[in-house]
């Protein structure tokens, strides 16, 4: 249930970014269900590896350099999943960072509602 949730928040998150900035365009809601399910395996397996090998120099720029991880796995994505794409440098890192925390917040709200078994 776990993984299902993480991809309903990525899922959410990556539309309302892409409603939101003008460098990131989804052209469907299965364009974006497959962002959501790519991202989430990106996160998973490619992203812990990018800290792994980064983290001299996150922890030289005093973890300002994870922002940069985030946007290489949104990159990722963009590279794999047709109709998805994003824009530029900036955009990617901007994107990034929303996505995060527009992901954050709807598993923490979806989670919360389940919780309550």
């Amino acid at each position: 249930m776990g993984f299902l949730l993480r991809l309903v928040a990525n899922t959410l998150a990556i539309l309302i970014v892409a409603w939101m900035l003008a460098g990131i365009t989804v052209t469907g809601a299965v364009a974006g269900v497959l962002a959501g399910l790519v991202l989430a395996l990106v996160n998973a397996i490619v992203k812990p590896i990018l800290v792994i090998l980064t983290l001299p120099l996150t922890l030289l720029t005093l973890g300002l350099f994870y922002f940069i991880v985030n946007a290489i796995c949104l990159w990722l994505v963009a590279l794999i999943v047709p109709g998805f794409d994003v824009d530029g440098v900036l955009t990617t890192i901007i994107g990034a960072l929303l996505i995060s925390l527009f992901a954050w917040i709807i598993n923490g709200v979806l989670g919360s509602s389940t919780d309550r078994h």
